[in-house]
């Protein structure tokens, strides 16, 4: 069996591997800003994507979420703590 034929069981269905080339791709499309965000998307949610990257996709979606929701927590505590000291001055 050839590199490229290899097939992985998932349940009861089987899925080709994720080549290196793809996986190569998949980064570099992971490093462009906005392309990135529309491709986890289209990767997680889309019916024709591999199973794995479907996964991949999902959980990079649910660690972007868990990051703007601290970035938010943090913003609006150091924006709190400014207003705050700035009324002690009036």
């Amino acid at each position: 069996m050839s590199h490229t034929q290899q097939n992985v069981a998932i349940g009861n269905q089987t899925a080709p591997v994720v080549s290196f080339k793809d996986w190569m791709i998949t980064i570099l499309l992971m490093a462009i800003p906005i392309v990135n965000i529309v491709m986890l998307f289209v990767w997680g949610f889309g019916g024709n994507t591999n199973p794995s990257k479907a996964n991949y996709a999902k959980a990079a979606l649910i660690w972007v979420a868990i990051g703007i929701v601290l970035y938010v927590v943090v913003f609006v505590l150091i924006l709190g703590s400014m207003f705050s000291e700035m009324s002690s001055y009036y």
